[in-house]
């Protein structure tokens, strides 16, 4: 089978060792002090070659209360009309900015940042719109400086081993995939999650976890059918995409901020069927059944959170001069976004950032 998400140069190295240091150390610079700043920035203060050079926030006590928790060097906030993220971008001692704001600020701190010659990781989802998208990967390709959505998954050991499995012909050739993953989260209209201004709903927040285990095993879609259910204010709060392939492939992923649901993948063959055991976008465990045989049951380690696999990409293509990353390429963040204008056309979906153009 077509290996549709390379192999990241990590899972290529023996010992695959996310905290051995690959190079110089790099100055990273954090965006945000909300929950996935905090859980990201943990695990990149175990890469030897990474420095905590500063934080930004709106609040200046909370930058420096989360410099200090985390063991950053400076902290910024909003200072007589200066954005603190901006304060952040033009320190010249920052060589990597992280933007883990919500998805509706994305692509104006990320703009900002490659202005200012900064290499960039931008949480997914990368922005709001293909439009966005496009206007970072062009900026970047002109500066010739790295950029990379922080899709984690693609990189942890679980995600790449059921996809090596699939890989292999064990499976037979797949033929359907169905992946869910969903929560109920309290309707707080405070919450990014279910702010339009904020590009909140299931779509931009969960769906590139579903997605993936599509993309990995099929690739991108021919077509796509999309359903879902907004809110009052137009977000969606669950999702179901139906993705058909060329070949008669289909997938079934399900979003959902309503409910609770397995958390699984499914990929089904002509030979066999591979389940995942822990959330799909961290898979601790796979089981494979080949036939009417036994299940095998192959266990993964995980290295602390598991973002540390991500972190040393960025850090390894930024010390050797590689603008984008293989395993996470500018096509593939360019073509999602487009899927995801798509889903949000059929769904009704809009946002205030459906507005710059």
């Amino acid at each position: 089978m077509t290996r549709h998400i390379q192999r990241p140069w990590l899972s290529l190295q023996t010992p695959s060792d996310p905290l051995a240091a690959t190079g110089e150390t790099l100055r990273w610079g954090v965006v945000s002090t909300g929950g996935i700043a905090r859980t990201v920035t943990r695990d990149l203060t175990l890469l030897p070659d990474a420095s905590l050079h500063a934080v930004s926030s709106r609040s200046a006590d909370r930058a420096v209360q989360f410099a200090r928790e985390l063991g950053f060097a400076h902290a910024y906030g909003d200072e007589a009309g200066i954005p603190g993220y901006r304060r952040l971008v033009e320190d010249p001692d920052v060589d990597v900015v992280y933007v883990a704001t919500p998805h509706g600020q994305h692509h104006e701190v990320a703009k900002a940042a490659l202005e200012a010659g900064k290499h960039v990781l931008v949480e997914k989802a990368f922005t709001v719109t293909a439009h966005e998208a496009q206007e970072l990967v062009d900026l970047a390709a002109a500066r010739g400086l790295f950029l990379m959505e922080a899709v984690w998954s693609r990189f942890v050991p679980g995600m790449q081993r059921a996809f090596e499995i699939a890989e292999s012909g064990e499976l037979g050739e797949v033929q359907w995939v169905s992946a869910d993953l969903g929560f109920p989260a309290p309707k707080d209209p405070a919450s990014r999650l279910w702010d339009v201004a904020a590009g909140g709903g299931a779509l931009l927040d969960l769906t590139v976890y579903p997605l993936l285990w599509a993309i990995g095993t099929l690739g991108f879609p021919d077509s796509l059918t999309a359903v879902g259910t907004l809110t009052d204010d137009g977000v969606d709060s669950q999702n179901i995409l139906t993705l058909a392939y060329s070949g008669g492939q289909l997938a079934a992923l399900t979003s959902s901020l309503l409910a609770h649901g397995p958390r699984t993948a499914t990929v089904a063959g002509t030979e066999g069927v591979l389940t995942t055991v822990g959330s799909i976008n961290n898979p601790t465990e796979l089981v494979v059944r080949r036939g009417w045989d036994p299940a095998r049951v192959e266990k993964l380690e995980i290295v602390a959170r598991g973002y540390v696999y991500e972190l040393r990409e960025v850090t390894r293509c930024i010390q050797q001069g590689v603008t984008e990353s293989p395993t996470m390429p500018w096509r593939h963040t360019l073509d999602t976004m487009r899927l995801f204008d798509g889903v949000r056309a059929q769904l009704g979906i809009s946002y205030p950032n459906d507005a710059r153009r």
